[in-house]
C-alpha cells in the first residue's frame, strides 16, 4: 500500500520501531497502518524537528511529543485527539487546535506561543499553557475545565467564566504583571474560595463577573481622523 511521507528520520525510526503501529514489521509506515492506529504516539526526548506524517493518523487519541525541536505542529487531521502534550519545544510558535474538539488534556507550556485559541475545545478539563508569551486567554467555552495553569505569560485579559468555577481544583495565573481583572462566574465566591496553595495570583489581580471590555480583549490599531461632521451632516 501507499507509504506515509515521514521526512524526519528520528520520528520515522520511532514509528517503524513501534510494533503496534508498524504491524507488518517492514521499514515503512503504510497509510493503512496509520489510519488504523487509535492509540498513543509517545515520542518525547527524541530530537524530532518535524512531525510531518502525523496527519495520516486520523484516529490517533494521544500525542506526547514534549522536549523536541518542533517549529510547527499541524493537527488539523487528528480530530480524535483527547490528549496532547507538546510542551518544552521552545520554538513552537503556532499551535492550532481548532479542529481538535475532543481534546480533554492539553499541555503546551514552555514554548513561544503568543496566542492560544481554545474556543472550540469545549471538552477540556486540563490546560497548562504557562511559560509562553500569550497575551489573551479565553476558556469560557470549556465548561468542563477544572485545572488551569497560565502563569508566567504576558496576559492582559483572562476569561475563565465557564460555569464550572466551583469545581476548579487548580488555577495559577501569577507572573502576569499586565493583567488586572479576571472574569469569573462569581467574583465573591472566587475571592473567598480560591485562597489555598493550588490557587495563585498576582497582587494586582482581582475577580469580576463582568470585566471591562478593555480588560477582556485589547485591540491596537492605527487611528486616522477622516472627517468631522455636525448633526446635519455638514463637514466641520
Amino acid at each position: 500500500g501507499q507509504n506515509v511521507n515521514i521526512p524526519d528520520a528520528n520520528f520515522k525510526a520511532y514509528l517503524v520501531g513501534e510494533p503496534t503501529i508498524n504491524t507488518n514489521g517492514d521499514t515503512e509506515i503504510q497509510v493503512s497502518e496509520a489510519t488504523a492506529f487509535n492509540g498513543s504516539i509517545t515520542c518525547d526526548w527524541m530530537n524530532i524537528s518535524d512531525l510531518t506524517g502525523i496527519e495520516a493518523f486520523t484516529a490517533l487519541t494521544e500525542l506526547i511529543c514534549w522536549d523536541n525541536q518542533l517549529t510547527s505542529l499541524d493537527l488539523s487531521q487528528n480530530t480524535s485527539l483527547t490528549y496532547l502534550n507538546c510542551s518544552r519545544n521552545l520554538v513552537l510558535t503556532v499551535l492550532d487546535v481548532s479542529a481538535n474538539t475532543a481534546i480533554e488534556y492539553l499541555d503546551c507550556h514552555d514554548n513561544q506561543l503568543s496566542s492560544l485559541d481554545v474556543s472550540n475545545n469545549i471538552a477540556l478539563t486540563y490546560l497548562m499553557c504557562q511559560d509562553n508569551q500569550i497575551t489573551a486567554l479565553d476558556v469560557s467555552q470549556s465548561s468542563d475545565l477544572i485545572e488551569l495553569g497560565c502563569y508566567d505569560n504576558q496576559l492582559t485579559s483572562l476569561d475563565v467564566k465557564n460555569g464550572n468555577n466551583t469545581n476548579f481544583i487548580f488555577f495559577r495565573c501569577d507572573g502576569n504583571p499586565n493583567l488586572s481583572c479576571i472574569n469569573v462566574d462569581d467574583a465573591a465566591w472566587s475571592t473567598a474560595n480560591w485562597t489555598q496553595e493550588a490557587f495563585t495570583f498576582d497582587q494586582q489581580h482581582y475577580f469580576s463577573n463582568n470585566c471591562p471590555p478593555s480588560a477582556i480583549q485589547e485591540h491596537t490599531t492605527n487611528k486616522e481622523l477622516l472627517k468631522v461632521t455636525d448633526l446635519l451632516g455638514r463637514e466641520t
